[in-house]
């Protein structure tokens, strides 16, 4: 990725390194000084805070946005002012009435009390492809979770960042939060943020980057949350409203010339629409490259050895790009995406990658099957837990698409960007999108201020615990032993084997050095009454299930779900074809008898 690419401009030369591990432990040092005062504050307290900096980052949303494209080059200032807006509106309208702090849940019924511990200090690690839009979220969910946070910008946007941290600090401390709660970098290094992440009162790592830095984080030894990169396929199904689905996925990757990683990277569709949807393409301003001019933009692109993005074409705009590539006099001033037909993916095809920019790959496979097989594999292809898009109108093909694709924002009808953080889909809003296990993360979830606090349970017993079994005691001081024998009894010792008699020899030995001595005649002893057992734990039974029907016609199945009741089959239920295929739709068969 682009912070992978311009990562070196981090290592400072002399001795601004060795400056920069300095302020990374000064930062951390005061920022956990400050965290111990905050703290204490109240969720009133609490919210205030959060609520200034919301609207001081609301009200100078445009103009961060038009640092961050002044100083790095990337995107567009319009889309870059809706991102800032996203994450001051809608991730604070999400997080608002969130309850963080204190008591967070009660349960009379169950006896049970849910408390919010802060973590601490949480360590940011900022791009430069979502600079403002990334600090704005991150201080408002690590302040609304009560934690302290310090941000470590990425050199190629350290003016826009350390704007954007200066205004919330400023809000922040004017309701009343300690100075020190908010920090940031004036002198970013590789060494210094690693020093940061590190630092024994670092609490948590939020890392948002290239791969290197999210590996970073996640060897640093501290929590974190650092996401993976996005390969996103948009499946357009035969089912699909197909200008529709092309203008949904031309508007996400155009969006902010395709930085936000879960920007669509191909479209995949059947061989049957090829024709309209090439159509619907030129329609919407996109243009289709020929065969050399992909090839041209591919090596201009990504670079050979490395497979990575060149950072010169990150975010710029297809006008640009084409010029770059050699073929700009093609390009005219509407065009909103370049796009290519690929023959087939992987590193001989380089525009079949993640591409941060404006491009589209294209493939066209002869069945349904191979389409999802091929988006499968796109997000084998350096997207895995990411992000996948489908545009159908056949719910069915929905579900099953979504349950074999190896990602874990599946967006149905929406452009895949705007979709994937919660803009335009009821997802939790958030700009860092966690992939899970497959991508190598500590969760698949948005990340909100509910995974940077612990939640500590108060627990009352609610059911007696069943008692241990306690062996059986040994006879006190002139009793027999818990056999039937007497130890003193000759007759019986006559009669043992000799296996049995140094058994019994033995037995005798170890009650003797416990002050146990056995009764020196044979006497018969009557055991005492077992023990009556402890009631043991009754599941409630389980309720019986419904008696299966006998017919079921596609009325029945529209009523049920109208209904929001469910139809119990059986072996012998007669359903008609079209009820069948409509209750599986909707999810109304209940299997009985």
């Amino acid at each position: 990725m682009a912070e992978d690419a311009q990562a070196a401009a981090a290592v400072a030369p002399g001795g601004a390194e060795a400056a920069s591990v300095a302020e990374a432990g000064e930062l951390i040092e005061r920022a956990h000084a400050a965290w111990l005062a905050y703290r204490e504050f109240s969720q009133q307290q609490v919210d205030a805070i959060v609520a200034a900096m919301a609207a001081a980052a609301t009200a100078n949303a445009e103009r961060l946005a038009r640092l961050a494209v002044d100083e790095t080059t990337y995107g567009r200032a319009a889309d870059k002012t809706q991102k800032n807006l996203f994450a001051s509106q809608r991730v604070y309208g999400a997080i608002r009435g969130m309850r963080t702090v204190g008591v967070l849940r009660e349960d009379t019924a169950a006896r049970l009390i849910e408390l919010g511990e802060p973590m601490g200090v949480v360590a940011a690690i900022l791009p430069c492809t979502n600079p403002t839009s990334t600090a704005i979220y991150k201080i408002l969910i690590s302040l609304k979770a009560g934690n302290a946070i310090v941000l470590s910008p990425h050199p190629a946007a350290m003016r826009c960042i350390c704007e954007t941290v200066g205004l919330m600090h400023r809000a922040a401390v004017e309701q009343g939060a300690p100075d020190d709660l908010i920090g940031c970098f004036s002198t970013p290094t590789l060494a210094g943020t690693q020093a940061m992440m590190r630092h024994a009162k670092t609490r948590v790592i939020l890392a948002t980057g290239g791969m290197g830095i999210v590996r970073a984080a996640y060897s640093s030894g501290k929590p974190a949350f650092g996401v993976g990169p996005g390969n996103v396929p948009a499946y357009i199904d035969r089912s699909a409203d197909l200008p529709k689905a092309v203008g949904d996925v031309v508007a996400g990757k155009s969006f902010d010339w395709g930085t936000i990683c879960s920007s669509e990277q191909s479209i995949v569709a059947e061989t049957a629409l090829r024709e309209p949807l090439l159509a619907q393409l030129r329609q919407q301003n996109v243009y289709l490259m020929n065969e050399d001019e992909a090839a041209k933009l591919g090596a201009l692109l990504i670079r050979g050895e490395s497979f990575a993005v060149n950072p010169k074409c990150v975010g710029q705009a297809p006008q640009k790009l084409a010029a770059m590539a050699g073929f700009g006099e093609r390009v005219g001033a509407e065009v909103r995406v370049l796009a290519a037909e690929l023959a087939g993916m992987g590193k001989q095809y380089p525009l079949s990658a993640e591409k941060l920019s404006p491009v589209l790959a294209l493939f066209f496979l002869p069945d349904r099957e191979r389409c999802f097989e091929r988006c499968r594999d796109l997000l084998r292809f350096g997207g895995l837990g990411h992000t996948v898009a489908i545009h159908a109108r056949d719910e069915a093909i929905v579900r099953q698409f979504g349950a074999r694709m190896p990602a874990f924002r599946v967006v149905v009808n929406s452009p895949s960007p705007l979709g994937s953080i919660g803009a335009t889909t009821n997802l939790f809003p958030a700009m860092t999108l966690g992939c899970g296990a497959l991508g190598g993360n500590s969760t698949s979830d948005n990340i909100g201020p509910q995974h940077l606090m612990n939640i500590k349970r108060i627990a009352w017993e609610a059911a007696g615990a069943a008692p241990a079994a306690v062996p059986a005691q040994a006879p006190a001081a002139g009793a027999t032993c818990g056999c039937r024998h007497a130890a003193a009894s000759g007759a019986d010792n006559a009669a043992a084997s000799p296996g049995e008699a140094a058994l019994r020899g033995a037995v005798e030995r170890v009650l003797a050095e416990h002050g146990i001595r056995p009764q020196a005649a044979a006497t018969a002893v009557v055991p005492a009454p077992a023990a009556a057992p402890a009631p043991a734990f009754t599941p409630p039974p389980l309720p019986a299930k419904p008696k299966p029907v006998a017919f079921v016609c596609e009325a029945d199945v529209r009523e049920a779900a109208a209904q929001g009741r469910k139809i119990a089959i059986g072996p012998k239920t007669i359903v008609t074809p079209a009820a069948w295929d409509l209750g599986r739709e909707r999810g109304v068969f209940e299997t009985s008898g």
